[in-house]
């Protein structure tokens, strides 16, 4: 259960704001703030059946906005991506100290790809 919460935690982080009032508060207060569907039920104005075919439904859609946008794989590639730079720019300083300049411009290209990788995956959103 704690890995769907945090699932559609990321989810509504990116995609909530396409949601309906109705849904995205749902969901707010459901997965944020660890309401009941009773108390759900009393601040939207339906019934605890209702609030549960509201989430389930919002939630259904949150993961056909990923299936079809991507957004969170792609934020979640480049991360990685990013962190992979990091590596190399870490490498990078300490070969600095032993002055093996072929070996940087190794890492310096591979630093390139990468960057030119995200940006390329950059256009592709547009």
């Amino acid at each position: 259960m704690f890995e769907k919460i945090v699932e559609v935690g990321i989810l509504f982080d990116f995609y909530g704001k396409l949601l309906n009032d109705k849904q995205y508060t749902a969901i707010e207060l459901y997965y944020i703030h660890d309401l009941s569907l009773s108390e759900i039920g009393e601040h939207l104005g339906i019934s605890r059946q209702g609030v549960h075919d509201l989430l389930k439904r919002s939630e259904s859609k949150l993961f056909d906005y990923e299936e079809k946008l991507g957004l969170v794989k792609k934020f979640s590639e480049n991360r990685k991506k990013i962190k992979l730079i990091l590596e190399y720019t870490d490498e990078i300083m300490k070969l600095l100290d032993y002055y093996d300049f072929n070996l940087i411009k190794e890492d310096i290209n591979k630093i390139s790809d990468i960057a030119l990788e995200i940006l390329e995956i950059g256009q592709e959103v547009k």
